[in-house]
């Protein structure tokens, strides 16, 4: 199975290379989770180029920015996300358009005749320090800001999450969080790097959720805390439909305490974490785990202990690291950091002064730390 995926992986370097790829061009990716998103991922890891993953919430007017902000001239997309991509390629700048799939949508060259006509192709050995991903995050205000990863950060960060949440060959891995999103990057580097079998549904709905983890008996899974909630709020739901997990880890957003007494409640076998980070940190700074959770009080509303190789401070306005209790700006240092803000080095800059990443975020530090 690994070695099919390796060839496949391969034949994708070799048709961006004949598209004009290489391993410092940004090839963009728009659409549902699929198996052959985690191949494209891959190939940008083997040298194959620098993977732009849109997300899918993205308007036209966002969408043609940010192929033009990032040099971008070859998009791979699903039948569902073609038409749009159609209606931006020339305002964007974009030369290839690959159809993953069927559809009779617009594009201009197929994914399963690169993968069955290419001859496979696998870089040399880069450094650690090559750009690997351009994620464009959506912000707030404003147009998106590309945060460019290298390969250093990511791994690094595979790595301090694999010594806290231990995967092997018998993990079975539920991939359901947005493949365009940092939230996954565990699942499509830490799962397979270990050789877990991974299990991938298109995008969540409760009920292909519950179908998948009654079906494949998956082992693991992220999740936000709305999709827990509307799995288990929905009409059809059943115990079962989520019983199958050793471990589930949520994140993203805040989860309403009572969601999470439920979740406790309805599965005290099962070791919930909940992860805490960014996209400019590929993407976990903090975790929170199993014994905390099951201690319950005051851990609930924690988002965890630094990681290995994390280091957080809590900052006021001037840049004074605070004591233990008091709120200011969660800030951090770590070897997982983006390399800058794509073209933006007024604000590259302002996001690591003094020498901490300046995450924006409000928090304190409690005397365990």
């Amino acid at each position: 199975m690994f070695s099919e995926h390796l060839d496949r992986v391969s034949r994708l370097i070799g048709g961006l290379q004949e598209m004009g790829v290489g391993r410092g061009d940004r090839f963009a990716l728009m659409m549902l989770n699929s198996p052959e998103y985690m191949e494209l991922y891959h190939a940008a890891f083997l040298g194959g180029g620098v993977v732009n993953p849109l997300n899918l919430r993205f308007a036209p007017k966002e969408l043609a920015y940010v192929l033009r902000d990032s040099g971008t001239k070859v998009c791979f997309v699903d039948a569902v996300f073609a038409p749009l991509i159609d209606r931006v390629r020339h305002d964007a700048g974009l030369e290839h358009v690959v159809l993953v799939g069927g559809g009779d949508v617009p594009h201009t060259a197929s994914y399963d005749d690169i993968v069955d006509n290419t001859l496979p192709i696998i870089p040399d050995e880069g450094d650690e320090t090559d750009p690997v991903m351009l994620m464009y995050t959506g912000g707030t205000t404003g147009l998106p800001k590309g945060v460019l990863l290298d390969q250093r950060a990511e791994m690094l960060n595979a790595y301090h999450v694999m010594m806290t949440l231990h995967m092997h060959r018998e993990t079975v891995n539920l991939l359901q969080t947005p493949m365009f999103h940092a939230a996954s990057m565990f699942s499509v580097l830490g799962g397979p790097g270990l050789g877990a079998q991974s299990v991938i549904v298109p995008m969540f709905e409760p009920t292909a959720v519950m179908k998948a983890v009654e079906t494949y008996r998956p082992t693991v899974t992220v999740m936000v805390p709305t999709m827990i909630g509307l799995t288990m709020a929905h009409p059809d739901f059943r115990p079962s439909g989520l019983a199958s997990f050793d471990d589930l880890v949520y994140g993203a957003s805040p989860m309403p305490q009572p969601l999470l007494e439920k979740l406790l409640a309805l599965y005290p076998q099962m070791n919930v974490w909940q992860g805490y980070g960014m996209t400019e940190s590929s993407s976990v700074l903090c975790l929170l785990g199993p014994a905390e959770h099951r201690a319950g009080g005051k851990y609930l509303r924690s988002a965890g202990m630094p990681l290995p190789g994390v280091v957080l401070s809590i900052q006021d306005d001037a840049g004074n690291i605070l004591a233990p209790g008091e709120t200011g700006e969660v800030c951090a240092r770590a070897g997982n950091y983006m390399l800058e803000y794509w073209n933006k080095p007024e604000a590259t800059a302002e996001a690591f002064r003094g020498g901490w990443f300046h995450t924006g975020d409000a928090g304190y530090l409690d005397e365990q730390g």
